[in-house]
């Protein structure tokens, strides 16, 4: 990961829930949270990389006890000044190596943030850590998007997603690495700004060989958090990987 807050710091935080309205929309939460309370219980979940808390503060609502961890001190203090947020146990650090105190019923991984993790080592040690903080019987839980390759002519390695008079982004792949990139132009009175993040994009049988690799096995596997098949047409999945009860 970064060092300090990295790419999240102090300007991203500052506009980060307004950027992404349509994530933070009862639509977008509520099948999330839904499913993690199932998985949970009325026990506890561990929440990889809890940012600003859209996740983390409604699950606490339905009775979860949520502790997060995360790197961005400048995200975390926006969780803090929310409603409930003070109620969230965080510890600062790197999600792929942080441990904290306790077992949970549930480790959960949202929103492409497994991809934050730049490396293939660095993701494998993210599954061991999980398992690590798991109760037997518990879940991890990632939610990521399958890589958009098929959207790639011969010779092109970026994918555009975004396109407005103001702003336009775009995604870079390097199939021979897996290391990719979000790319964004924004005018900004008349004038352009340019930022790039990068991430390492990692497919669904990858994700299920770093499970088995830290002793989990694959539950369920679904296009979202509705429940829907997944299938060759998926843009994305949430994946269940369960630690065995014995």
């Amino acid at each position: 990961m970064h060092e300090g807050d990295g790419y999240f710091g102090e300007r991203a935080a500052a506009t980060y829930d307004e950027s992404l309205a349509d994530m933070f929309r009862p639509e977008a939460v509520e099948p999330a949270v839904d499913m993690l309370a199932d998985l949970a219980g009325r026990g506890s979940a561990l929440e990889f990389g809890v940012g600003t808390g859209r996740i983390a503060l409604p699950l606490a609502e339905r009775g979860v006890s949520v502790h997060g961890i995360d790197m961005s001190r400048a995200m975390v203090n926006r969780l803090r000044a929310k409603p409930g947020g003070a109620a969230i146990g965080v510890t600062i650090g790197d999600f792929a190596t942080t441990r904290v105190a306790g077992a949970f019923d549930v480790a959960y991984l949202v929103f492409n943030t497994i991809n934050n993790l730049t490396t293939q080592d660095a993701q494998v040690a993210c599954f061991g850590n999980a398992a690590d903080h798991l109760k037997p019987g518990g879940c991890f839980v990632i939610e990521v998007g399958v890589p958009a390759l098929r959207l790639l002519p011969p010779g092109q390695k970026a994918v555009p997603f975004h396109i407005s008079p103001t702003r336009w982004a775009f995604d870079t792949y390097d199939v021979a690495t897996q290391a990719m990139s979000s790319n964004y132009v924004t005018i900004v009175d008349g004038r352009a700004e340019y930022e790039s993040i990068p991430f390492r994009y990692v497919w669904p049988a990858e994700l299920d060989l770093m499970a088995r690799l830290a002793g989990l096995r694959l539950r369920d596997r679904w296009e979202g958090w509705t429940r829907a098949p997944f299938t060759s047409e998926s843009s994305r999945h949430v994946s269940v990987w369960e630690k065995p009860a014995d």
